[in-house]
């Protein structure tokens, strides 16, 4: 029947946030053509008042879940905690940071409930970031998809609608360094998909969680997660560096019999080593992320670890 929607909303150190955020959900979910919604606050590990605010807004409000992450397990994780816990025929992700507007969710239902499993949006705009940070995630999708047998779009953020058919299958992936948007491109239909337009406006409060380390990280992770071109391309830089070196070692016979011209052996020598220890090195690299990953992964351990706050209780302040 697509009438019941659940909102996954990831927060970490939002509690400048949050309370506006609320305000503005609840003005678009209340007008939605839906018997039910509920709103789920995921709090990863917040080292500030986030989770003691969404306490309070979940007095006044019954729609509000919370599910309270013991750690910082990070942005991915703790959508797939939200994830988990939804019971909606839909899911629509968001950041807390109001950076997502709540006013397209209006237009996203529209168009699940005229038949599309997952509706996408494009950031055509972003006035919280810089030309450099503009180019930067520009160059990274690009070395991103020409190294990922998946192809991710670039300027589709994690503010999305996913389909309960879509959500459950989601659901069955268990990878720890997991890269969301590239997982559902893996899985993504051809035909049911929606893509809005939408221009994401300055922060509400704060700034980006997402530093440089986490930037690099995640952008290593979305790597390995999706290809094995790394590890193809390590064969073809070894093979390069066995065609100089072959050539090299011809012209250092042809310039001492040929030419009578002996090249100077320590030069010749102190270059070829560097070279060719320096590819050794970025192949030992590239195969160790790959082990790294591997490790991780069959300890099998949880995702995370949370409480689930289903409903207020008495003796919350």
């Amino acid at each position: 029947m697509r009438d019941s929607l659940s909102v996954v909303i990831s927060a970490y150190n939002e509690g400048e946030s949050v309370e506006a955020l609320h305000k503005e959900l609840v003005k678009v979910c209340k007008d939605l053509p839906l018997k039910n919604y509920e709103l789920i606050f995921v709090d990863d590990g917040s080292k500030d008042d986030t989770y003691a605010k969404c306490r309070k807004l979940q007095q006044k409000d019954a729609h509000i879940k919370i599910v309270r992450l013991r750690r910082n397990f990070g942005h991915e994780i703790a959508m797939t905690a939200g994830m988990d816990y939804a019971k909606g025929e839909a899911v629509v992700f968001m950041d807390a940071d109001l950076q997502h507007p709540p006013v397209y969710i209006k237009e996203m239902v529209k168009y699940w409930q005229e038949g599309m499993d997952i509706v996408l949006t494009k950031r055509v705009e972003n006035k919280a970031t810089s030309k450099v940070y503009d180019f930067c995630a520009w160059a990274f999708y690009k070395v991103l998809n020409f190294l990922s047998d998946t192809n991710i779009p670039a300027k589709t953020p994690d503010f999305r609608l996913i389909d309960r058919k879509f959500i459950d299958f989601l659901k069955q992936f268990n990878e720890h360094d997991r890269l969301f948007r590239g997982l559902l491109s893996w899985a993504m239909p051809n035909d049911k998909v929606k893509v809005i337009d939408f221009v994401a406006p300055e922060r509400f409060a704060g700034c980006s969680k997402y530093n440089f380390r986490k930037s690099l990280t995640l952008a290593l992770n979305s790597i390995v997660q999706f290809s094995t071109k790394p590890l193809r391309l390590s064969i073809y830089l070894g093979l390069l560096t066995a065609l100089l070196s072959g050539i090299l070692g011809l012209w250092v016979i042809v310039e001492h019999f040929v030419m009578k011209q002996p090249t100077p052996g320590y030069a010749t020598i102190m270059t070829t080593v560097i070279f060719i220890g320096s590819v050794q090195l970025i192949v030992l690299g590239i195969i160790g992320e790959y082990i790294g990953k591997i490790h991780m992964e069959v300890k099998g351990r949880p995702l995370y670890i949370a409480e689930y706050n289903e409903k207020a209780e008495k003796n919350d302040k």
